[in-house]
């Protein structure tokens, strides 16, 4: 049996920094602090969060170094090997929606790893089901101050939470959430919408029930089941049709009407998809609470229009004069019609400049994932082959893995460039960018970096997004 290492290794310690003072390197372990153990980064934050403390630390020779150190409350530039300095937690659930279930196989190993951890709600806003959490995982949330948590509760009915999540722990789990709400613990909810399972009458149920938790419970999304064409054995299930989304979004902006009265808050939020899958416009600006959900697929493309209209308006005189030009974008077929609108209003602004679209069918997971984010570079090569793509190929930053130019299916940023002969840029996020690379696509900058303490991975509760920072 292979012997557990104690306590925590140095991975790098930033130069200036009081641990490059304290002479800590490299391959040095964190033993302890306080004289207590650290079991994860949220204690070793607990601890360095204060004005002073004393840190055992084993060196590379074997020798223990008791340091007692008067930091200000200052980070100590200390890296850890492991950024959440603990192993993460797998789920414990076999949910009937489960993306990570309808993935191909063949694809790397990281992306088949399903996460439930906490720890990971407070530090990169994961949503988590509560069902491999004990009591004392509660008593360090609530002892330590962390919040928000995000919390995937599909249901309040237990017996039909315990058939979704496959666990017969699903609906006990639930009465957590009472110990949050009574220790004032913010919290954001989220619901996948599976037609027949738990909308409708169940869906009315979650609402009214999450809706006692306010103000704690600071917002809930509710996002329709995505389905792969890779369901061969999983639980039956189909996606919403528009007279279902319809009557979705009836029951929601039923409940919004009603809240905003009693709480001044809109609280449910029907992801964008349900809109367009209703053939309804977008609910005004207003109505979406300052964007609370963003990350669920609330409200993006809502957001997306305003700042590109205020983009447009706010451009600087040498912006107006553009020479001409062709570039092309790619993203998914959700998003397309909403591009078309905002390329219509560039190249009528700016005649030199010209933009052509092209909505990218997904073949490799099926055609009713129409996101942009689970969008691969096969499947961008094979429908670009022979297009007109003019000078550059504009791709949104949620089609890479974080930080990196690698798509879901590793096929990479250079592949793509070199298939279809043309170099490819990333847009990052938000309106303002979008503009930005149409009328300066020589502007690009690095990809964007994620929060740090995730392995790439699917997750279910992320439907993807259009324009904007998401990482795999």
């Amino acid at each position: 049996m292979k012997k557990q290492q104690r306590g925590h290794r140095i991975a790098s310690v930033d130069r200036g920094s009081i641990a490059e003072e304290l002479e800590l390197e490299a391959g040095d372990i964190l033993l302890s602090i306080n004289g207590q153990e650290l079991e994860d980064v949220f204690d070793y934050q607990y601890f360095v969060n204060s004005d002073s403390m004393t840190m055992l630390v084993q060196k590379a020779n074997g020798e223990e170094w008791e340091l007692d150190i008067e930091n200000n409350y200052e980070d100590l530039g200390i890296n850890f090997e492991n950024s959440l300095m603990s192993d993460y937690k797998s789920c414990s659930n076999r949910c009937i929606f489960c993306f990570i279930d309808q993935m191909p196989p063949g694809m790397r190993d990281t992306l088949y790893f399903k996460d439930d951890d906490s720890r990971l709600s407070f530090l990169q806003g994961n949503y988590i089901t509560l069902t491999n959490m004990k009591e004392k995982d509660i008593d360090r949330i609530i002892r330590f101050k962390l919040s928000p948590i995000n919390i995937s509760v599909h249901t309040t009915n237990p017996e039909l939470r315990c058939k979704m999540l496959h666990n017969r722990f699903a609906g006990r789990s639930l009465k957590m959430i009472d110990r949050l709400y009574e220790a004032g613990t913010p919290m954001n909810g989220q619901i996948v919408l599976c037609p027949g399972i738990n909308d409708g009458a169940e869906l009315d149920r979650t609402i009214r029930d999450l809706a006692e938790y306010i103000p704690c419970m600071e917002s809930v999304s509710v996002v329709p089941v995505g389905l792969t064409k890779y369901r061969d054995g999983l639980f039956p299930l189909r996606t919403f049709n528009a007279r279902e989304a319809g009557e979705t979004i009836d029951l929601i902006e039923k409940w919004q009407k009603k809240l905003y009265a009693a709480h001044q808050t809109h609280f449910i939020h029907a992801s964008d998809e349900f809109y367009i899958l209703a053939g309804r416009p977008l609910p005004e600006e207003e109505r979406y609470d300052g964007y609370p959900q963003l990350e669920n697929g609330v409200g993006m493309l809502r957001l997306l229009t305003g700042e590109v209209e205020e983009a447009l308006e706010n451009l600087a005189e040498e912006d107006r004069d553009v020479e001409e030009m062709e570039v092309s974008i790619a993203t998914g077929k959700l998003a397309y019609p909403f591009l078309q609108t905002y390329i219509q209003q560039i190249e009528e602004r700016f005649p030199a400049r010209k933009v052509h679209l092209y909505a990218i069918r997904n073949d490799f997971f099926g055609e009713e994932i129409t996101v942009a984010g689970l969008i691969t570079g096969q499947d961008i090569i094979a429908q670009l082959k022979g297009k007109n793509l003019g000078s550059c190929l504009l791709l949104p930053s949620c089609m890479f893995r974080s930080g990196e130019e690698v798509f879901l299916d590793d096929v990479t940023r250079t592949e793509v460039e070199s298939s279809l002969q043309v170099p490819v840029h990333i847009v990052k996020s938000g309106g303002y960018d979008l503009v930005d690379a149409i009328l300066h696509p020589e502007h690009e900058k690095e990809p964007p970096v994620y929060a740090g303490y995730e392995p790439e991975r699917i997750f279910e509760h992320r439907p993807g997004q259009y324009f904007s920072e998401e990482g795999d």
